[in-house]
């Protein structure tokens, strides 16, 4: 246990990155458990958040990044494992001890995780949070999957040649543009959901047939293909890794779906490996010119042959694009939901006056990557190559083995 009575909020420096990491509406709350909030001046400016409401609110704002740094615990959107580059030189900054919390590319780039462990910081990661009762309040990559689904939608309708909603005018009558969205976890619900508002045709594939009456329940069509599915679903919800036999058959089944829509939503992500293609070259092929696809899993290489992370492609007249940070495009909302989860997550840290990291604990156990010097998380030390540490309790090796089933996800 260590003593916790301030926390540093930095600004952040992954290049494009727009959001921050606590938003003034939530100071009051870590305020009432005897937490000083210390904001780096003008980290909220990029997402609406003045250094004044911040100082309203009860924080105080620290004139250097140094001075936000000097705190007992470091906030952020993006730590050092997902933000190797530009963080590169927070990390003189950082203290032994010290609590730093944030997105850490804990499974997709761990190695340079070993240097936050050599700084001995106890490092948690956002991403890692475990997909229960309890921590949904906590559910970073949800809350944020949220907005790329919104955004993602909208991206296509700009790129469009068509407008989604059907039209009767005294020109003539306007049919709606058809959009697919593959896979329908938070993002994918949500492109459902915003492409349906804007008025088009939606339909949804997704390999977990359970999730067909959430499709449904938005208005859209859940497309079935001939394929066995039994047991796509793995622990907390999330779908299973296929097999390439899998996915062949499920990429030629699909490309009928594919080249009778105007717009392809994809949202396929596998946590710590490359994410799957849904759909090659030929399908894209395969669609009308005008079409547009985008591919909201770039960062990870994308569930499209054709995409290029953060760029946007052309090929036989369709339009790909593949952005890796929606949510930073919509950086107030995307902040304000971001600020909610990470503080719920300190104050489930923060007891009596102290971090408690409790390793019976669910929330606790599956978060925790650096302490005392070394990466202590077993899946990314697998990943990484590393011996495993003491081994843990029975229950956790339950937990692990059912997290490891895979928690492939939509973004």
């Amino acid at each position: 246990m260590s003593a916790v009575k301030n926390v540093g909020v930095a600004r952040e420096t992954f290049p494009g990155e727009r959001r921050v990491a606590l938003t003034p509406a939530v100071v009051p709350q870590l305020a009432k458990a005897g937490i000083e909030v210390v904001v780096e001046s003008r980290a909220g400016l990029d997402a609406g958040f003045t250094d004044e409401a911040y100082r309203e609110k009860g924080a105080k704002i620290a004139p250097g990044r140094s001075d936000a740094f000097a705190t007992d615990a470091i906030l952020q959107v993006r730590s050092f494992g997902a933000n190797p580059d530009a963080g590169k030189t927070d990390l003189d900054l950082v203290r032994p001890d010290q609590v730093v919390i944030g997105f850490s590319h804990a499974l997709w780039g761990p190695e340079v995780l070993k240097e936050l462990a050599s700084r001995k910081a106890t490092a948690f990661a956002m991403e890692l949070m475990p997909r229960i009762t309890r921590a949904q309040s906590m559910d970073a990559l949800s809350s944020q999957a949220t907005i790329s689904g919104y955004k993602a939608v909208l991206l296509a309708a700009d790129h469009l040649q068509k407008m989604f909603p059907m039209l009767t005018t005294a020109a003539g009558t306007i049919a709606p543009a058809r959009v697919l969205v593959l896979g329908a976890g938070v993002a994918g619900l949500q492109a459902i959901a915003t492409a349906r508002r804007l008025g088009a045709v939606v339909e949804a594939y997704d390999v977990r047939p359970a999730v067909k009456e959430q499709v449904e329940s938005l208005g859209a069509k859940f497309v079935e293909l001939e394929l066995e599915t039994e047991g796509a679903e793995g622990a907390g919800g999330y779908a299973k890794e296929q097999s390439e036999e899998f996915l062949k058959k499920q990429r030629e089944a699909l490309g009928r779906v594919i080249a009778a829509n105007d717009a392809v939503i994809t949202t396929a992500l596998v946590p710590g490996a490359e994410a799957p293609v849904l759909m090659t070259a030929e399908m894209v092929r395969g669609m009308a010119p005008g079409s547009v696809v985008v591919d909201i899993a770039a960062e990870q290489g994308g569930n499209v042959e054709l995409t290029r992370p953060d760029e946007v492609v052309e090929d036989g007249g369709v339009t790909i694009i593949g952005p890796t940070n929606l949510p930073a495009s919509v950086p107030h909302h995307a902040s304000q939901m971001y600020a909610k989860n990470i503080s719920a997550f300190l104050l489930h840290l923060f007891k009596e006056g102290e971090l408690q990291i409790d390793p019976e604990d669910e929330i606790t156990r599956e978060t925790l990557i650096t302490r005392g010097g070394e990466v202590v998380h077993p899946r990314v030390r697998e990943v990484l190559g590393l011996p495993q540490l003491d081994s843990p309790k029975p229950e956790a090796v339950a937990s692990a083995a059912s997290d490891t089933e895979d928690r492939s996800q939509d973004k």
